[in-house]
């Protein structure tokens, strides 16, 4: 449709005007109005009628813009509703703002009236087109609610195998599926094929090495859909065949609380299937366990740890004779283990990994999603081949874990005996993948007790309206709302939706009950349970403190018993040993009375045991070397100062009583052995006593015989002087011939400064830094001034950690 001629006048008038007042209101917003208004009375009352003016306008614009709609707008009077209810009115402005622009578009031709194709138009430039959004997570009927067993959110009894039959069994099915194990204090059933797993022995051709098989080029060949029962007999006829398959499978979880296997892909050497999961009928598709538990037929996935699980509480496959990829590329040592990375480096395939977090539940299935689906497998078998004859070639038997090809089937079968378990909530304790105690375990945060119940009480109440509406947990508030809340504790209506953004339809539509649950939860917490006794539990008293009347336990043999001390080390009163202080970690604190988190003490000890690492320690290290009898060694005093020789302590020939030691020749300490280097060099002549000048000896003399100071120890302070006294004059030496040189430079930079001043105007233009451009003629090279930021060091890249039960699903 061809812009008539009044429209671009009128586009311009009316953009002037917004221009106008856009800048009118940053002019405004810039005055301290405040200020005015103290300042000047007289504008007081200008600055009120302005005010009620534009309230009035907003109201009105409010008014307009949700006419026609259930949104009813809310009353704005002063700027404190206007504040309250900021957020609604940005939804309600843009919501307007994007149907004017949709208008604008669609009269001036961009878009056609009713749908939103682009037009070509040579005379109005077309718009950029957008990223898009139908592969993305969208608001669909969900598909759960059609199936013959719908998922059982509520459910707390353990998860009971979905097997109707068991092919290829050596144990039958009555036998495995009645068996239960205990676990962490929870029941639950065992793997059915557990048995048929571990007694596996692969095909001989996994441990032969043949030449790869090439693919079959990918735009030659087709796949098939598989969503009829028909279908799939018709499938399983041809896998049987087959000596190799690979699999790979496709999760959504974003609506769906347990998750959903949305799509599997199987392909042979020679042809590629695409099979529906999504069926009212899907647990029929249990008759593939004729092939997956089949364990002549190696079956190969990428990556299967949650494949395992889904397969298991989706459909009822399990997988006997698995080849993980993944395991393989690791233990090969690969810089990446992707499948991208494998299809890269082994069929020269790049994947479009932008539709792994599409939204897998769409039907009919879009064709380039349908590609990508078949691309996962339709290179997986050649790339196997390559995987399986680098292992044999770089295997050594001769070495511990030296066969590779041996570890990666013994990971894969650890893989296979994975096991699906229901997700239970443990609202006291946090356990559980889904549950609040790993969220704040990897989290650093620091509640107080209120904030800590209502965390809690948030979390909790997230859980059960997942289960409720069998949305992903994301979907119904996302964690850093939780945080954001639990922060905040808001106890208004606007102070909740203000700290929630993004807000959900599920929170927007329980505002009240969620704000009833924060109130409650606060007050609730200042008698509740603290964050740190949470996060740092006491450990057991049986490990930690010993009864009195019970023996002291047994340690290492490199720590000390202090029954087995003599007696000198025996100690009466073991608390009196605690101090109030530490030199290395300061002050001790104890815990407050009032239960404040941020002070702590470690548990006391009623008896205390010497843990450090010394040798051990009995009664024939003090015994003399008269004392050899062990008559001897019980009734000889042991002198308190006495201690154990040991081989880093220098022997010393006995002293005689009375005469003078220098405790420096017990230690042979590295100062000690320089003094001793710097007396073979030197060699001075000592000094006669009675040359010493009488004036400078007389008290220094006195006061070194008092303390037992040696003539050598006098000789070696006066020369330690002595160097000190140079070493300090050669410093200040330095110091001032590094000012001296310093000065020097800077009247050399200054004249130089002044013999060639900086001519601004002939410089180089910041505004043309483009390569190849000058700013003036004459110029050698235009100023870029990021050249220097183009070789900064790039970060990590963020690696997000797979939950179990969970797939990396898109979240708008």
């Amino acid at each position: 449709m061809a812009a008539n001629g009044f429209f671009k006048p009128l586009k311009e008038n009316v953009s002037s005007a917004l221009l106008d007042v856009t800048r009118t209101g940053g002019k405004i917003a810039a005055e301290d109005l405040a200020f005015q208004r103290s300042s000047n009375p007289a504008i007081t009352p200008l600055l009120d009628n302005q005010n009620q003016r534009l309230l009035h306008l907003v109201h009105k614009l409010t008014q307009v813009s949700t006419a026609g709609t259930d949104v009813k707008p809310s009353s704005i009077s002063d700027v404190d509703s206007l504040e309250d209810k900021w957020h609604g009115l940005v939804d309600i402005f843009d919501n307007l703002l994007e149907k004017a622009d949709a208008c604008l578009d669609e009269y001036t031709g961009v878009i056609r009236k009713g749908g939103p194709s682009q037009q070509p138009n040579d005379s109005v430039p077309t718009r950029k087109a957008h990223p898009p959004q139908k592969y993305r997570s969208q608001i669909l009927l969900k598909p759960q609610l059609l199936f013959e067993q719908p998922p059982q959110n509520h459910e707390t009894t353990p998860f009971k195998p979905l097997l109707r039959s068991k092919p290829h069994s050596i144990q039958p099915l009555e036998v495995r599926i009645q068996q239960e194990s205990v676990e962490d204090e929870s029941k639950q059933y065992d793997h059915p094929y557990q048995a048929e797993i571990e007694a596996l022995r692969y095909p001989a051709f996994v441990h032969r090495n043949d030449a790869p098989v090439p693919f079959l080029p990918l735009d030659s060949t087709t796949a098939t859909f598989v969503d009829t029962p028909e279908a799939v007999t018709l499938m399983l006829q041809e896998l049987k065949s087959a000596n190799e398959i690979a699999v790979d499978l496709e999760h959504h979880d974003t609506h769906s609380y347990l998750g959903l296997t949305s799509l599997m892909q199987i392909s042979t050497r020679s042809k590629d299937w695409i099979v529906d999961t999504l069926k009212p009928w899907r647990e029929d598709l249990q008759v593939l366990n004729e092939v997956f538990a089949d364990p002549n037929i190696l079956k190969v996935f990428h990556g299967a740890f949650m494949d395992m699980i889904w397969l298991q509480r989706d459909l009822g496959l399990y997988v006997v004779g698995l080849f993980d990829t993944f395991h393989a590329s690791r233990t090969l040592g690969y810089p990446k283990n992707s499948l991208a990375a494998l299809l890269a480096r082994h069929a020269n395939f790049d994947a479009a990994k932008k539709y792994q977090m599409a939204d897998w539940r769409l039907r009919p299935l879009p064709e380039k999603m349908f590609e990508y689906a078949r691309s996962d497998t339709h290179f997986l078998l050649y790339i196997y081949d390559n995987l399986r004859n680098e292992l044999l070639e770089k295997s050594d038997p001769s070495v511990p874990d030296g066969d590779l090809i041996e570890v990666v089937l013994r990971k894969s079968k650890e893989e296979s005996l994975k096991r699906y378990e229901r997700p239970f909530y443990d609202a006291e304790h946090g356990s559980g993948s889904s549950g609040w105690f790993s969220l704040l375990k990897y989290t650093p945060t620091l509640q107080t007790r209120e904030q800590f119940a209502v965390f809690r009480a948030i979390h909790q109440w997230r859980d059960m309206i997942a289960r409720q509406e069998d949305e992903g947990l994301h979907t119904i508030m996302p964690k850093q709302v939780i945080f954001n809340i639990a922060r905040e504790m808001p106890t208004e209506m606007a102070a909740l939706l203000g700290c929630s953004q993004p807000i959900s339809v599920f929170v927007r539509s329980r505002a009240l009950e969620l704000l009833d649950i924060v109130k409650q939860a606060k007050i609730e917490g200042a008698t509740g349970p603290d964050l740190m006794d949470v996060l740092r539990p006491a450990e057991s008293s049986k490990s930690r403190i010993v009864e009195d009347t019970a023996p002291l336990a047994e340690i290492t043999s490199t720590a000390v018993n202090v029954n087995t001390l003599p007696p000198v080390f025996q100690i009466e009163n073991p608390t009196s040993l605690q101090l109030g202080s530490s030199t290395f970690w300061g002050t001790i604190l104890e815990r407050d009375p009032d239960g404040n988190h941020d002070r702590y003490v470690s548990s006391s000890t009623d008896n205390i045991c010497l843990a450090l690492p010394l040798p051990q320690l009995t009664a024939e290290v003090f015994v003399g070397p008269d004392v050899t009898s062990s008559t001897a060694v019980q009734d000889i005093n042991v002198d308190p100062g006495a201690r154990a020789e040991h081989a880093y302590v220098k022997k010393s020939k006995p002293k005689e009583e009375g005469e003078v030691f220098i405790v420096r020749d017990l230690g042979g300490s590295r100062k000690r052995k320089a003094l001793e280097f710097e007396d073979s060099l030197e060699q001075p002549e000592p000094i006669p006593l009675g040359e010493v000048n009488a004036t400078a000896t007389t008290g220094n003399v006195e006061n070194e015989e008092q303390q037992g100071i040696s003539l050598h120890d006098r000789d070696e302070n006066q020369r330690s002087r002595e160097k000190a006294d140079r070493r300090t004059e050669r410093k200040a030496k330095k110091k001032i011939e590094k000012q001296q040189r310093k000065l020097e430079e800077q009247k050399d930079a200054h004249k130089a400064a002044e013999e060639a001043a900086f001519d601004y105007s002939s410089a180089p233009s910041v505004l043309h830094s483009k390569e190849g451009h000058r700013a003036r003629p004459g110029d050698k090279e235009a100023f870029n001034p990021y050249v220097k930021s183009m070789d900064a060091p790039k970060g990590v890249k963020h690696f997000k950690k797979e939950t179990p039960g969970k797939s990396f699903t898109y979240v708008p």
